[in-house]
């Protein structure tokens, strides 16, 4: 199953988010650290959920990681986050 099939399918499951976007920026990082033929392995993720309202940039990005462990053990080696609540800019 592709890597970024699985993310998207746990971070709908996990936060029922209002928006999702899911970017696989390997191939930016191509020749660096952690980067494979075929990339899925650098992504970049904007959620807005209401599960973050009232929490903080920090306890946000440690849910959406919490959420990807498999994901991040198994080939992720970057994962940039801006995790929102609705109505956040």
């Amino acid at each position: 199953m592709k890597m970024a099939y699985r993310i998207r399918q746990k971070l709908e499951a996990a936060f029922r988010p209002s928006h999702l976007e899911l970017i696989d920026d390997s191939q930016r990082h191509a020749g660096h650290a952690g980067a494979r033929p075929g990339g899925e392995t650098h992504f970049n993720v904007v959620i807005v959920s209401e599960t973050f309202n009232g929490m903080g940039r920090v306890a946000r990005s440690r849910l959406v990681h919490a959420a990807l462990a498999d994901e991040l053990a198994d080939g992720v080696h970057a994962l940039s986050i801006k995790a929102k609540a609705p109505g956040e800019s």
